[in-house]
């Protein structure tokens, strides 16, 4: 319970901040949204084309993992992680506030599934990021643009708030690998330090390496659970 009151608290502390403590909103924001989304990146700054699409990466990380551990808990992680694609975490928060504790996977994977439980599939966000960093980086003069970027930080909403954003989905994603990691039979307390300490890299490389889930039907998982004297 002391969990879900957590992240409800900072679902709710990140949106107060967020809407009225963040640098003021620019007037040209959903210029520059539109811009991001279209493609039109020549007369902006790589740094913020590279967190802007990295930030579509991140709803495919977590589909890889929520998608399966949603199969076990009450309510169904899909619409959360949808949500997220559009408003990062705070669309994940609400979920991660309702969500149990899901080590085991039960009954057998679909299609659906096992498209995001495939090594495929986080070799592809892989390669999509390693793109998008290399963009971001070699475009430009990088020591320019880093300045740039900290002013915009500093100055303006829809910057300083999706910079955060990155950082909490950073931050959130060791509370679902440890139950992702039973599902598999991993117990190696070094892998989950490493991919807990490194945003982004080492999720998206622990996604191309680890080991398919292991299928468990009801009956097996009920007759696993230790009988109350």
């Amino acid at each position: 319970m002391a969990k879900k009151i957590g992240f409800g608290l900072l679902w709710l502390g990140f949106t107060v901040y967020a809407f009225l403590l963040a640098p003021p909103d620019r007037p040209d924001t959903a210029v520059l949204i539109q811009k991001l989304i279209t493609g039109q990146w020549d007369e902006i700054n790589p740094l913020i084309v590279t967190l802007f699409n990295i930030m579509g990466i991140w709803p495919g990380i977590y589909a890889c993992v929520l998608f399966a551990d949603g199969r076990g808990q009450k309510v169904r992680a899909f619409p959360f992680v949808i949500a997220s694609i559009a408003v990062g975490a705070f669309g994940l928060l609400p979920y991660f506030a309702l969500r149990s504790t899901n080590p085991t996977f039960t009954g057998e994977k679909n299609l659906f599934i096992k498209f995001w439980d495939s090594r495929i599939t986080g070799v592809l966000l892989t390669v999509t990021a390693l793109v998008l960093l290399s963009y971001g980086v070699r475009t430009g003069d990088f020591a320019a643009n880093l300045t740039d970027f900290v002013q915009q930080w500093q100055t303006d909403r829809f910057i300083h708030v999706m910079s955060l954003d990155f950082c909490l989905l950073s931050l959130l994603f060791p509370w679902v690998l440890g139950d992702d990691m039973s599902r598999r039979g991993l117990e190696e307390i070094n892998v989950f330090s490493a991919i807990s300490l490194f945003p982004l890299i080492a999720p998206l490389i622990y996604l191309c390496l680890r080991p398919p889930m292991i299928e468990s039907d009801l009956e097996t998982s009920i007759e696993q659970q230790p009988i109350s004297s």
